[in-house]
């Protein structure tokens, strides 16, 4: 007999939240809710205070608080700009897949000493900031427009491939799921230090590229 928490982990994503309700966290919530994923979506306050945008920009999401949202989602999009993730409590995020579609952008959030090292991936420091939480790098090397008209089904000749950086292999595999669903190939790196390739300045950042192409971007010991 399996333990509860072996279950769980085997569990597929079935819900997401998404915090953040500007043009990326309302795009990856169209596109969820389109591929058949139950969301929900919330911004810094009163959930109230984006109803009328999320009727309108994301139907068939729910507006919600942000800790009623994470409490019960199997997975949660981090997509809040880069300069407020400090003011992000990690307690609220214990436990969770949490998929880091974040950029850093010093022209837009300002010099953020946090993200200065020139070692760690920004995701790598994420993870070390959401120490009990399960961070995976994806959709943030992709323009969120892009990643509603771009979608394809599987087979298609002109179907784009997405990045999965992560250093737990369940909650890659997890959201590597979602990716396909979403209508791209998923292309596994190794490890969220990989997910450097997926950042500003890297080698597959802002390009829509299909599996070989995106293959032949990033170092054979980027791919797992």
């Amino acid at each position: 007999m399996i333990s509860a928490e072996t279950a769980a982990r085997k569990a597929r994503i079935a819900t997401i939240a998404v915090l953040g309700a500007g043009h990326v966290g309302s795009a990856f919530a169209r596109v969820a809710v389109e591929a058949g994923y139950r969301v929900s979506i919330a911004a810094s306050g009163d959930p109230q205070k984006i109803a009328l945008i999320a009727r309108v920009l994301t139907p068939g999401a729910e507006p919600r608080w942000a800790a009623d949202a994470v409490a019960d989602a199997d997975a949660v999009i981090l997509a809040i700009p880069l300069h407020r993730f400090d003011a992000v409590d990690p307690a609220l995020l214990a436990g969770k897949i949490v998929v880091d579609v974040m950029n850093y952008w010093p022209p837009i959030d300002g010099v953020q000493q946090m993200f200065e090292d020139p070692i760690l991936s920004t995701s790598e420091i994420v993870q070390r900031r959401l120490a009990e939480s399960r961070v995976v790098k994806s959709f943030n090397h992709i323009g969120y427009h892009e990643l509603e008209s771009e979608r394809r089904p599987v087979g298609s000749r002109t179907r784009q491939a997405l990045g999965v950086a992560g250093d737990d292999p369940f909650a890659v595999d997890s959201v590597a799921e979602v990716v396909e669903r979403i209508g791209y190939d998923a292309i596994r790196l190794a490890g969220l230090r990989a997910g450097r390739a997926l950042q500003p300045g890297g080698p597959v950042f802002g390009a829509l590229l299909d599996t070989r192409e995106f293959e032949g971007h990033v170092r054979l010991d980027d791919a797992a």
